[in-house]
């Protein structure tokens, strides 16, 4: 897959305004002209009543939902089950394993003749995937909802974007405050030196590693890493700028100063990393525990991380918000006054191997996720998501959505999602995981970038 074909793509994401306002062909499955004309119109009855709970003419239709969210799996199972109550329309949600690349395991289905009727896949796969195998969804009335968080692909809508996410350092408040014995700002970190300074003072007092560094290749290769990217000035086009760069080797990763500043605050991390006896022995469940139990105070993730945070026994509180993982010490770049939030995960519905009522069904499932009150409801309380649509006003309870919410209605995010093929999470995680380890230096990491982008040429 060249990265320049999908840079081609059109990625609108203002998504501060957004949340400041409230924000093959199916013939081959032997449906009759009727048939498709009653899964049209019970789309369509559907769509105009907001996803009403009363049964639907589709009931008995199966579906099913690969999901690549792998923390809200039983969740997604619960809103489903509600869903199918509801409308008589049955959901099978799909879990995507622990560490297996969604791309390969919708493609691999495709192969097989088991597609998902529904995927739910990062922005980079469901365009790589979205000409060939997804319906247009154009004319859906959700994407009016959706406007500024949308994905375009040769100016068409094939994905219906699932949530906004946002990453930077979580950090345990009152771990922070019990420890120093003061009040402790979130806002007062807007640059390397102050990052530095709080890390010094937390070890002073007592302390000693108030640092978590996931080993997750997918964390490294993806949330960190992507940093370079983008950072560049904030914005989506931006990063697929540098990328370009990078592609074209007029741009040597070692030289970039997003990198070296990146490089810099990995290393004052893992300088305080609480898993640096044996970075790459580190567990992704007791991670979030250290954080909890206040053995640490600063975790580099996004707000995905919730669940993971409650199941280790942290309350829905103020405690727990989000610093910028700052780069550098300019405190007017974006990178050191904001988090990154953007829409990251997109559902693709099937065009191939599902029938018409299959793809009716499914966008029911979609307008019923947009429009109806209890799946609002579930979607950011349950589920625990910021959805991308601006007509679900239900205010998250978890802290890190609440906090990412509010950076967003507050102007202190930027909207980036840099867009890269569906192999770099694995390979460049691979080449951070070394890097952390100790067992590659800057500037073989610098080259592995490199090496990387210059090879999708």
């Amino acid at each position: 897959m060249k990265t320049k074909k999908l840079i081609s793509v059109l990625l609108v994401s203002a998504l501060t305004a957004a949340m400041a306002s409230g924000c093959g062909s199916s013939s081959e499955s032997g449906s009759t002209a009727a048939d498709t004309k009653t899964a049209e119109s019970a789309s369509e009855e559907s769509t105009q009543a907001g996803g009403s709970s009363q049964e639907s003419d589709l009931a008995g239709t199966s579906i099913t939902f690969l999901n690549s969210k792998g923390e809200i799996q039983e969740a997604m199972e619960e809103l489903a089950a509600e869903f199918t109550d509801e409308t008589g329309i049955d959901v099978e949600i799909l879990a995507c394993g622990t560490g297996e690349s969604p791309y390969t395991k919708v493609t691999s289905a495709y192969n097989s003749g088991s597609a998902p009727t529904m995927s739910m896949l990062d922005t980079t796969d469901a365009l790589a995937l979205a000409d060939e195998y997804a319906l247009d969804l154009s004319n859906e009335d959700w994407v009016k909802e959706c406007e500024n968080t949308l994905t375009y692909s040769d100016g068409k809508v094939f994905c219906f974007p699932f949530c906004i996410e946002g990453r930077g350092l979580i950090v345990n408040k009152k771990a922070v405050e019990d420890t120093l014995g003061e009040t402790f700002d979130p806002d007062s970190i807007q640059s390397y030196d102050d990052l530095k300074a709080l890390l010094e003072q937390l070890k002073a007092a007592g302390m000693e590693t108030p640092v978590v560094v996931s080993k997750e290749d997918w964390s490294l290769g993806n949330h960190q890493l992507g940093y370079i990217y983008d950072t560049y000035d904030g914005t989506t086009e931006g990063s697929a700028e540098v990328i370009s760069q990078l592609e074209d080797g007029t741009l040597k990763t070692a030289d970039y100063d997003r990198y070296n500043e990146f490089i810099q605050t990995l290393d004052l991390l893992l300088e305080y990393n609480i898993n640096g006896e044996d970075p790459l022995g580190a567990m992704y469940d007791q991670d979030p525990i250290y954080l909890v139990d206040g053995d640490a105070a600063i975790w580099p993730n996004g707000t995905w991380a919730w669940p993971n945070l409650a199941e280790a026994g942290a309350e829905t509180s103020d405690d727990y918000c989000f610093i910028p993982y700052v780069l550098g010490n300019d405190t007017s770049a974006a990178a050191n006054t904001g988090m990154q939030a953007s829409a990251t995960k997109q559902v693709i519905i099937d065009k191939v191997q599902a029938t018409e009522e299959q793809q009716a069904a499914a966008k029911e499932f979609l307008n019923w996720m947009v429009y109806n009150e209890t799946a609002q409801k579930m979607l950011v309380e349950d589920v625990a998501i910021v959805p991308a649509n601006s007509n679900n006003t239900v205010e998250p309870l978890d802290p890190l959505g609440k906090d990412m919410k509010s950076k967003m209605n507050e102007g202190k995010t930027y909207s980036s999602c840099f867009v890269a093929p569906s192999d770099h999470w694995q390979v460049l995680g691979a080449s951070m995981q070394k890097y952390i380890a100790g067992e590659s230096t800057k500037d073989e990491l610098a080259a592995d970038v490199d090496t990387y982008w210059q090879s999708q040429k």
